[in-house]
């Protein structure tokens, strides 16, 4: 296994063999989310279903890219009643808009194992951007003879930027639901090409 350092430690030449086209394993792989419900506790939620590619740059990491398509529809809370209201009108409405959609931008060496993305989410009909705190969390070669690579990351948001907005004030002040949302990626990918970084 490749140590978290050999990827873009300084003074360690950033490991070329991860070079390459890696698909995210969605069996593997974890985009949750956290907010803040009736002022006191987080209430956390999870995806299902999502697709994923990365083209990695083992000799230049900031030039890697990230694309990643999520069935809202796919959302789980825990408690189906909420799904719903969740995943319907007042939120995500997955019937009229089934995926939302991240494409990266930029990618910026934050230090040791450490990168931000930038990039751009879409919601609904509306893309903005966004930036996401990444941590390399290491590679290997599994029993199945696949090259695997993983990284951890986190992003918040505003979700009245995209228009998700629903909310109920409590008779003791506050709202039902924060506008901060947090977003947990942990992601395990697949690769299924080696390439050349230019």
């Amino acid at each position: 296994m490749l140590s978290r350092g050999e990827f873009a430690a300084p003074g360690i030449a950033p490991h070329e063999k991860l070079t390459g086209l890696y698909t995210i394993d969605p069996v593997h792989s974890t985009i949750g989310l956290s907010v803040r419900h009736a002022m006191i506790t987080n209430v956390r939620a999870r995806f299902t279903a999502f697709e994923g590619l990365l083209k990695l740059d083992g000799r230049r990491p900031t030039r890697s890219e990230a694309y990643l398509s999520v069935q809202t529809g796919s959302l789980e809370t825990g408690s189906p009643e909420r799904d719903a209201h969740v995943t319907g009108p007042d939120f995500l409405d997955s019937a009229s808009f089934p995926l939302m959609s991240f494409r990266s931008a930029e990618v910026r060496d934050a230090g040791g194992d450490r990168f931000r993305m930038a990039g751009h989410l879409r919601i609904k009909d509306l893309e903005l951007p966004v930036l996401i705190d990444l941590e390399f969390a290491g590679a290997s070669r599994g029993p199945d003879g696949l090259d695997r690579v993983g990284f951890e990351g986190t992003a918040t948001l505003r979700r009245s930027d995209w228009g998700l907005d629903w909310n109920t004030a409590l008779a003791g002040g506050g709202v039902l639901i924060s506008d901060k949302v947090k977003l947990t990626l942990d992601v395990s990918a697949v690769r299924l090409q080696r390439t050349d970084a230019a």
